[in-house]
């Protein structure tokens, strides 16, 4: 079979490469999923530069991939929750990733069914950026009348958090530049705000909530602009105990900035490092059948652009999710 592969760390266009190679086999409670469509994400081009090498080992040429779709062609002796001919879609554990591929083998417990109401690509786009939003958002207790500012609302994360926030009822502020403004009230947030107009610290004051997918700055400003007590969750800060030890670093201590600026506000800080879930997946393909969770999807490039697709990613001028099909 075919994949796109990691050859080299470096530039994306020297670092991939579409390789013939052996058809994964499975385990008892795996199943073998013929690939429909398959999402790329930031982790992956960070893959590919060699950023994440040092907490996300990888034999080269190793395959790409996170966030798949497609048929399954092929269930383990144990497995009881899926059949031959299902329509499927997940994100893959780390140690097997590879879903930009023909076939990936996959751990049944990570894989939902698809909702008969989007395509295998508006699903693809789903798992590694739904799953990120619900469990940061559930991390810090999000519910009903919570104001919560999402950062970068028209990312993959964003704009599932958006709708995501709206579903629990809570009202929404979002940051965005000026083109993406009425992308995002279609989304349903109650307050975009236009970061190249104006200042969102003047406008999102004393929220309870702010999701911060950015990093550096923006987290100890999310610090300064929750209320007393409020609370932070991130993708992009500083780990706490709890991710760190998930991300395999020994011995961690958040940097004291961080810890003095949480303690001085009485706040709760959550770090979020994804797991693969499948029955948060079963979660969302409920609220895509609902149509409270509609998938939102940038550009779609064939298997033969694969290495387009991640030099688009990398501009990171991407609306929403950016998609790879493969059958």
């Amino acid at each position: 079979m075919k994949a796109l592969q990691i050859v080299k760390y470096g530039e994306l266009k020297n670092g991939l490469s579409i390789n013939e190679v052996k058809k994964p086999s499975i385990n008892a409670t795996d199943i073998l999923i013929e690939t429909k469509a398959a999402a790329i994400n930031p982790i992956d081009y960070k893959l590919v530069s060699g950023a994440l090498k040092e907490m996300v080992s990888i034999d080269l040429p190793g395959t790409i991939g996170f966030d798949t779709s497609g048929v399954i062609v092929e269930t383990g002796a144990e497995v009881t929750k899926f059949k031959v001919g299902d329509a499927v879609y997940a994100r893959v554990p780390q140690k097997q990733m590879g879903t930009v591929a023909e076939y990936v083998a996959v751990e049944s417990g990570v894989v939902s069914k698809k909702p008969d109401n989007i395509s295998f690509e508006e699903a693809a786009g789903l798992p590694l950026v739904g799953l990120t939003a619900i469990q940061a958002l559930e991390r810090v207790g999000l519910k009903k009348n919570d104001r919560v500012l999402i950062h970068a609302g028209s990312g993959g994360v964003g704009s599932f958090a958006i709708q995501y926030a709206k579903a629990k009822g809570a009202f929404v502020y979002t940051t965005t530049s000026t083109k993406n403004v009425d992308m995002l009230k279609a989304l349903g947030a109650d307050r975009v705000i236009d970061y190249k107009t104006e200042d969102y610290k003047t406008v999102a004051k004393d929220v309870d909530i702010v999701f911060d997918t950015l990093g550096n700055n923006y987290t100890l400003e999310a610090i300064e602009i929750i209320k007393e007590g409020g609370k932070v969750t991130t993708i992009a800060g500083p780990p706490d105990e709890e991710s760190a030890k998930l991300m395999g670093l020994a011995d961690y201590k958040m940097p004291e900035e961080f810890s003095k600026k949480i303690n001085e506000k009485s706040a709760i800080y959550k770090h979020t490092w994804m797991q693969p879930n499948g029955e948060q997946l079963d979660a969302i393909s409920v609220l895509v059948k609902d149509a409270k969770i509609k998938p939102v999807v940038d550009k779609v490039y064939s298997f033969q652009d694969s290495i387009e697709a991640f030099l688009y990613l990398a501009t990171g001028r991407a609306k929403g999710k950016v998609i790879i099909t493969l059958s």
